[in-house]
């Protein structure tokens, strides 16, 4: 079932805009307009800019060989990049929450096959970097 919303509001819709122009736009200046969660948003932009190798190399590790992430829609490639930093850099969000909002937010870019196979990668990698047992 698909959720409606404003993007504008939802800072994760945000995140995800600003890392698909940084990533593949080639935009250099990255501008962060008022919001309310504006520091939210540009710790999450710059910190997966910043560590896009690490999470890269963390996707295939953890995923496994027969994930190929090069042939990802660019869009899911960017939602992925983006929930995997907050795993692995924000412990003090809870990984349902995590999942939860990058699962809201996929909605407005991505067909409901797409965030289903999200949801499976976001579970399997979130509980890999947690630490859970699953």
């Amino acid at each position: 079932m698909r959720t409606y919303f404003n993007p504008k509001k939802n800072p994760r819709v945000i995140i995800i805009q600003k890392l698909y122009g940084k990533f593949y736009n080639d935009d250099d200046v990255l501008q962060f307009p008022k919001h309310r969660f504006k520091k939210f948003i540009k710790d999450i932009v710059l910190g997966t800019i910043e560590r896009n190798d690490l999470i890269l190399d963390e996707l295939h590790t953890k995923l496994g060989d027969d994930f190929v992430f090069e042939n990802l829609d660019k869009v899911f490639q960017t939602i992925l990049k983006a929930a995997t930093y907050e795993l692995m850099y924000k412990p003090n969000v809870s990984l349902n929450i995590i999942i939860k909002e990058y699962l809201n937010s996929s909605n407005f870019f991505l067909e409901d096959s797409q965030t289903k196979y999200l949801n499976a990668l976001l579970d399997n990698l979130g509980k890999k970097l947690r630490f859970i047992n699953a």
